[in-house]
């Protein structure tokens, strides 16, 4: 074992003096790793950003709830133009609804316009205005960092009050202190009672509940749509998960009651549920992580065949030594050991510095709100990808130089 460690020790102080004897080589060899490291680094934290970003924003809307709609979210099945043609949902059947369901923990109406809202000299385009009742805070997982949700006075007056999600706040008031304060949206003043956390998913689009603003369904037909024309959504929450599918299935059956369909018509509604919108996008997560590994992986593999030639390089100038080595009494073992660990050491160096690209990298691109950051998995993984293309792509080189033979290469010049 003494040995052993002993020819370990040796062999990285030998390959340490080889990659300082070579200098503009060794940092002209990492590059590939460095680049390979940095990209597969930042990718992998990418792609779990994302991930995590959306979790968290769906997580927000409250994982136990149905949203009765005319149209299905994702269902291929149907044709668009036959969603198009259903009968929208208007609130006589949210009323209805409401009227009958038993099992429900919670019910709220959800209409939506997109509209800018303005502050003084600021503004905040094609903002999703959803309209819904005071009973639509107890349907989600919202929080706040200042203020309140509507009353149900509030609700039921259809008063010019406005909730907003925390990236429009930040936009229209950087400094604080929107609770009091007047937007305008559409032209007509809404006074702002409350600011939600921040709690939302830049990946999820109008979903976002960072940006959305909440007021009283009756101002969205008031001021903004006709009560006729667009259809709403109803937005249901069982008790708990257990109670998810009997929740839906008191749904189906009640909303065929009031849309008066036959024993043998099709629903002409859709029941859409979460695990419909996280299988969606974890598909599409996937298909990003096979693209972007395989992307960042070829450029791995163009470093490690960059670090095979340089190291057949180095075998080949040192032939000489390696045949007085051997002639002493090195063992193949101690070559071998000697060269792998010299790529091994040129890969980590590259791979650390890709690292630290990568963190580098990553704060810049956080600048830009993209939900990208570096944790310990990441070292873990440069580390790893380091050393084993090291190992690799040492192997061959380490290993032609393990087999030479002593007195061809005290000959060779």
């Amino acid at each position: 074992m003494k040995n052993f460690l002993f020819e370990v020790k040796e062999g990285l102080i030998i390959s340490l003096k080889a990659i300082r004897a070579n200098k503009a080589r060794s940092v002209l060899t990492t590059l590939g790793i460095i680049i390979g490291v940095a990209s597969v680094v930042l990718m992998s934290t990418a792609i779990k950003g994302i991930n995590q970003s959306f979790q968290k924003g769906v997580a927000s809307l409250g994982s136990d709830n149905l949203y009765i709609d005319k149209w299905a979210w994702f269902n291929n099945d149907i044709p668009w133009w036959e969603m198009r043609n259903r009968k929208d949902i208007t609130m006589e059947d949210y009323k209805k609804y409401k009227e009958l369901a038993k099992l429900p923990l919670a019910i709220a109406p959800r209409v939506n316009a997109f509209r800018t809202i303005k502050y003084e000299d600021k503004s905040v385009q094609s903002i999703a205005m959803t309209g819904t009742d005071h009973n639509y805070i107890n349907t989600t997982n919202l929080t706040f960092s200042e203020g309140r949700f509507f009353t149900e006075f509030e609700s039921k007056g259809g008063r010019a009050v406005v909730v907003l999600g925390s990236e429009i706040a930040k936009k229209l008031f950087p400094f604080g202190g929107a609770i009091g304060e007047f937007v305008k949206i559409g032209g007509y003043k809404f006074k702002v009672v409350g600011v939600l956390k921040e709690q939302g998913s830049w990946v999820m689009g109008s979903w976002n509940p960072d940006n959305q603003a909440y007021f009283p369904f009756q101002n969205v037909f008031k001021y903004f749509r006709s009560r006729h024309r667009g259809s709403v959504t109803i937005e249901v929450r069982a008790p708990n998960s257990q109670m998810v599918e009997a929740v839906k299935e008191e749904a189906i059956s009640i909303m065929r009651r009031i849309r008066g369909l036959k024993y043998n018509e099709k629903d002409d509604f859709a029941i859409n549920q979460q695990e419909g919108l996280l299988s969606n996008i974890n598909k599409t997560v996937g298909v990003i992580q096979i693209a972007g590994l395989l992307i960042t992986g070829l450029a791995l593999f163009v470093g490690a065949i960059g670090i095979m030639n340089i190291m057949f390089v180095s075998v080949k100038e040192r032939t000489k030594e390696i045949g007085i080595r051997k002639a002493i009494g090195a063992k193949r073992r101690t070559i071998l050991g000697q060269f792998i660990s010299e790529a091994a050491i040129i890969c980590l160096i590259g791979g650390l510095i890709g690292l630290g690209v990568a963190i580098i990298g990553s704060m810049i691109i956080a600048q830009f709100d993209f939900p990208v950051t570096v944790d310990a998995d990441a070292v873990i993984l440069a580390v790893s990808i380091s050393l084993i293309t090291g190992v690799l792509s040492g192997f061959a080189p380490a290993y032609t130089a393990s087999k030479l033979d002593p007195v061809d290469a005290l000959r060779y010049e």
